[in-house]
């Protein structure tokens, strides 16, 4: 995929009206410090159009980047940090949910999970809700440059159980470091988003 024009186009906050982009769009949730920001900036080859900080639960809005002038990446409120307030915690998950239900034009979700880690309970139930939204999540195990080569079969595995995924779900690990994934990560995007009709065979 090549970038030639990437901007911060829409910002929603928990008041506003959820915009119909009338492109498609692919929704990116996670944890508050899973390094979605990284790999947003990541596929647009930009080093800080997401803003990164060194403070997790900092996107408290939804994100829309369009791409190109063609689809849109969209950037939810990370989750389980703790230093927000529940009644806070709670608004966003409401933002997301109405996302979620009303957006006409959402193509996919994809859910980062640290691959570091097993996933949490918070990561367990985004899977779950994001399934019971009617979307088969799409698995991004990010920081993959923080394992060596011989541990990521098992960290893997450990996701996949963790998050008791069907068989056949995608799972791309992805580093914010040497970019490892993100061919793979646009080509799933590219194939989600692509309005072109499939051109009929002779």
């Amino acid at each position: 995929m090549v970038i030639k024009q990437a901007e911060l186009d829409i910002v929603c906050g928990i008041t506003s009206k959820l915009p119909d982009t009338g492109m498609p769009e692919v929704a990116f949730a996670g944890k508050s410090n899973v390094g979605k920001s990284s790999l947003i900036n990541g596929l647009m080859n930009r080093k800080s159009l997401a803003r990164t900080s060194g403070q997790p639960g900092k996107t408290q809005t939804i994100n829309f980047y369009k791409i190109n002038g063609e689809r849109y990446l969209v950037d939810l409120p990370g989750y389980g940090y703790a230093r927000v307030s529940q009644a806070e915690k709670e608004k966003w998950g409401k933002m997301i949910e109405k996302y979620l239900h009303t957006s006409k034009n959402l193509k996919a979700v994809f859910l980062l999970i640290d691959i570091r880690h097993e996933p949490s309970a918070n990561d367990c139930q985004m899977y779950e809700w994001i399934l019971h939204n009617g979307y088969e999540p799409i698995i991004i195990a990010t920081k993959l440059d923080k394992l060596k080569r011989s541990q990521i079969q098992k960290h893997l595995k450990m996701i996949k159980e963790g998050l008791q995924l069907k068989k056949g779900s995608t799972v791309i690990p992805f580093s914010a470091e040497t970019k490892q994934g993100r061919d793979e990560i646009w080509e799933v995007i590219e194939a989600l988003t692509d309005s072109k009709e499939p051109s009929e065979e002779v």
